[in-house]
């Protein structure tokens, strides 16, 4: 069997940096650096994430701030309530957790957030910065991916990865980031044709489609590399996109899910606001 990557376990790790960190900060800042979210809406699975998201800046012992509106909130009033935050010298960090109600324009809240405090990473510089390799803010899932590969000392140069899913949030972020470790990517999605031959020729596989079963173990070869960024729910349980229990003695790494991905998705959040804190202390 494959050795699995454990997010849940290797999250715990980089929180406990991120927390010695802190303390670190505060002794030299005298302040700790702040991440406020604000939510807009009743949907259970945004406000289970906006929960955690808090949960764990307390226990990093930064400061959370959660801002709740109804979805009857109008576009003005959500870029006013970004705006304030912009200007807020105590706040280091600015998040508005998606998806927002479809009457406000998303991509104008995104470019609201002052880069500086975007630790989303979705901000249009923040994405130029990423593709030009330009000191960005990573957005937090493929920044954990990466992590997760790297705790493994897994070599990604001159490794032909293929990247299932071509979303602006994981697959397109970490094709660039395994790109920068000079691995040779593919991307593959929807209209792809022929998926099992590309498959089976990859070191390394990320699957990142939102649709169970989507890599079986007749589209792997052995020694391969599987990073499952899928979550769906099939009968009652929480799976990914690939066959876990098929393909796990076939790889040579494999994440779970739940407890692979996932949990280091918030781990690097707050990564990205002590990055957020230092950057503008320093200026």
């Amino acid at each position: 069997m494959g050795e699995i990557i454990s997010g849940k376990e290797l999250s715990k790790e980089v929180r406990e940096e991120v927390r010695v960190k802190v303390e670190k900060l505060k002794a030299l800042y005298g302040a700790v650096p702040h991440l406020a979210v604000v939510l807009v809406g009743e949907d259970p699975a945004s406000q289970s994430y906006v929960k955690a998201k808090g949960r764990a800046c307390t226990k990093a012992g930064m400061k959370s701030t959660i801002i709740r509106k109804d979805d009857t909130i109008t576009e003005e009033e959500l870029l006013k309530i970004v705006k304030d935050l912009n200007s807020d010298d105590s706040v280091h960090g600015v998040l508005v957790q998606l998806p927002i109600p479809k009457h406000i324009d998303e991509n104008k809240v995104i470019d609201a957030i002052d880069i500086s405090k975007d630790v989303d990473g979705f901000h249009p510089l923040n994405v130029g910065y990423m593709h030009l390799g330009r000191n960005p803010i990573l957005p937090a899932t493929p920044k954990g991916i990466l992590t997760m590969i790297k705790s493994k000392n897994i070599e990604l140069k001159g490794k032909d990865a293929i990247i299932i899913g071509r979303s602006n949030i994981v697959g397109k972020p970490v094709a660039m980031l395994l790109m920068k470790e000079h691995a040779t990517v593919t991307i593959a999605h929807s209209r792809t044709k022929n998926l099992k031959e590309k498959c089976l020729q990859a070191d390394i596989i990320v699957a990142a489609v939102g649709r169970a079963n989507t890599v079986t173990a007749d589209m792997v070869k052995d020694g391969v590399v599987i990073i499952d960024v899928g979550v769906n729910r099939v009968d009652g349980k929480l799976v990914g996109d690939c066959d876990f229990e098929n393909i796990k003695d076939k790889a040579s790494y494999i994440t779970p899910v739940p407890g692979g991905v996932g949990p280091m998705t918030i781990t690097s959040l707050l990564e990205n606001t002590v990055e957020c804190f230092e950057r503008i202390m320093k200026k």
